[in-house]
């Protein structure tokens, strides 16, 4: 988070961990000194030193010796698709909860052994036991938030508090939707009053038909570039998750944010240990390093996401603590649902009619690329048969 604090907070931060009170726990890991482990994170999902913040996994490789390879992918589907490809061996992923079901329906999680994690017990109670993970075995939750829509005061009219707001055809061009089927298809379905975990072919076919009628009005389909879009201005409204409205907010006071009256998405975001993993132990000690108090708060500070822990909550130098739209007075009354894990025909359903949505209306793009290619290739036909002609005429004089 780029906030004006985050120098003199980090510094307090980097203090406090060199205390023997923050210390990594007393149990000899020096056999990992030496060794790696390979993190696949959400892009921006994780305080990384820039703007005078604690950089987490430089601290962490400080304490404990273990290099920290990080990688970022941008949807949990891109996340799912690498792991199920096998193309890389990750120690570390964090996926949101419908994800997490589907990872461990299909074997890609392991079981995390908590008695490696002490720190768990930080994690409060109402994060535990959920419905992807009821037995709390194969994750620790890392962040939680919830889906709303972001705008520019500056372009939108009046007190908007409807997700129609992203079908107003005098917003044509500066609307913008989650570039992931999951997502995108959830702000229809909300908007339609349709559950998003709906398994019926005929209402993912009616949030279908309503994103179709969006299209013309979506500038682009996106995920960490809506940073760029939106703080520059080059966009007016997004639907996206509250906490990197903070951060966008930071660079440009003009946008605003709102859960909308029809209702919203809640998620929980957790680290897991994938089954490829080469450095299980090595993996748990950085669980349960994520889940100390004073990482719990850099984190939470820098992404502006609501935390799961509750000795961030309880820190008096947590600065978001009453942020209203983390933490809003008001959130009992909020219709929220969590997405679920879909069945494989359910799945296929709704990645066909994202697909269809993408392509839709670019086959004359599609036409309009072919001709020039030929033209194109036409020309060079031309030239150098031209050029040829010329050589072997000056051959023969």
């Amino acid at each position: 988070m780029k906030k004006f604090f985050c120098v003199v907070f980090s510094v307090l931060l980097i203090a406090l961990s060199a205390m023997p009170a923050f210390a990594v726990e007393s149990k000899n890991y020096d056999h990992l000194r030496g060794t790696e482990i390979n993190v696949y994170n959400w892009g921006e999902y994780i305080s990384d030193g820039s703007d005078g913040a604690l950089d987490v996994n430089a601290q962490f490789e400080k304490e404990t010796g273990i290099k920290v390879n990080y990688n970022t992918f941008d949807s949990n589907e891109n996340m799912y698709n690498k792991l199920k490809g096998g193309g890389a061996n990750y120690d570390i992923v964090i996926p949101s909860d419908y994800m997490i079901a589907r990872l461990i329906e299909e074997g890609l999680v392991q079981k995390i052994d908590f008695s490696n994690i002490p720190n768990y017990a930080n994690i409060m109670d109402k994060y535990k036991n959920l419905y992807f993970d009821p037995n709390n075995e194969y994750s620790v939750p890392y962040n939680v938030g919830m889906v709303g829509i972001i705008y520019n005061t500056k372009i939108v009219e009046g007190n908007p508090d409807s997700w129609d707001l992203m079908w107003n055809e005098k917003y044509s061009g500066q609307i913008m939707n989650f570039n992931n089927p999951r997502d995108a298809f959830a702000v229809a379905q909300f908007k339609l009053g349709i559950s998003i975990n709906t398994t019926d072919a005929n209402q993912w076919e009616r949030a279908y038909e309503e994103l179709k009628k969006q299209k013309p009005l979506v500038q682009s389909y996106v995920m960490d570039e809506v940073f760029n879009k939106m703080e520059s201005g080059e966009a007016a409204i997004v639907s996206y998750y509250a906490g990197d409205f903070l951060t966008m907010h930071d660079n440009n006071p003009d946008l605003a944010f709102y859960y909308p009256k029809e209702g919203m998405n809640i998620f929980v975001d957790s680290v897991c240990i994938p089954t490829s993993s080469q450095n299980k132990e090595a993996a748990e000690l950085y669980i349960n390093f994520l889940a100390r108090e004073d990482i719990a708060l850099a984190n939470a500070e820098y992404l502006c996401y609501a935390s799961p822990n509750k000795k961030v909550l309880e820190n008096e130098d947590y600065s978001l603590r009453d942020e209203e739209i983390l933490y809003p007075a008001n959130q009992d009354e909020l219709i929220t649902e969590y997405f679920h894990n879909l069945d494989p025909d359910t799945q296929f359903i709704m990645t066909s009619l994202w697909d269809n949505l993408k392509i839709d209306g670019n086959q004359i793009t599609g036409v309009y690329i072919g001709l020039i290619s030929f033209v194109v290739i036409v020309a060079v036909l031309v030239i150098f048969t031209t050029v040829r002609k010329k050589r072997r005429a000056s051959y023969y004089d």
